[in-house]
């Protein structure tokens, strides 16, 4: 449990930090920065969930959906205590750290400051976050062994 919550920490300080720096230091009072033809630095306020969605609901929306991303964080705290695998432990970091960093910020400004931001041509991704980051690849990496697991029992049973 304690690599987890050490990875968790690692994460929510990384994504607090970043987010401190590009809103106050890089972007200062500019709306966005334009590095390349396929990415930008901005500076975009997310009232909703993943990718802007729910992003309709105001001040009641971000205390429900901060309410919902405690009792979800509640829930892997409980899956990383009575898990024994290590890269489990460090996806689990990952998601639990990239939900508070989040969380944070929808208490302390109301919304989640995004700021990556990715296209091609007129086409963007949503702006997103490095704590948005972290819990997609904690997903992928806990999806990707939950499959890896699977066939390894499945082809034990083969044998």
């Amino acid at each position: 449990m304690f690599l987890g919550l050490l990875i968790a920490l690692g994460v929510l300080v990384a994504d607090q930090l970043s987010k401190f720096w590009v809103l106050n230091f890089l972007l200062e009072d500019r709306a966005g920065i334009f590095y390349t033809s396929f990415f930008n630095v901005v500076r975009a306020w997310n009232t909703g969930v993943s990718f802007s969605m729910f992003n309709n609901y105001g001040g009641m929306g971000a205390v429900l959906l901060s309410m919902l991303a405690l009792l979800i964080v509640l829930f892997l705290l409980y899956w990383l205590k009575n898990e024994n695998s290590r890269l489990a432990q460090v996806a689990l970091g990952f998601i639990i750290g990239g939900a508070l960093g989040n969380v944070i910020d929808r208490i302390r400004l109301g919304a989640v400051f995004d700021f990556l931001d990715f296209h091609i041509g007129e086409s963007h991704w949503p702006a997103f976050n490095l704590a948005d980051s972290f819990i997609c690849i904690g997903a992928v990496i806990l999806i990707a062994q939950g499959l890896w697991d699977a066939c390894s029992k499945k082809r034990e049973k083969e044998l």
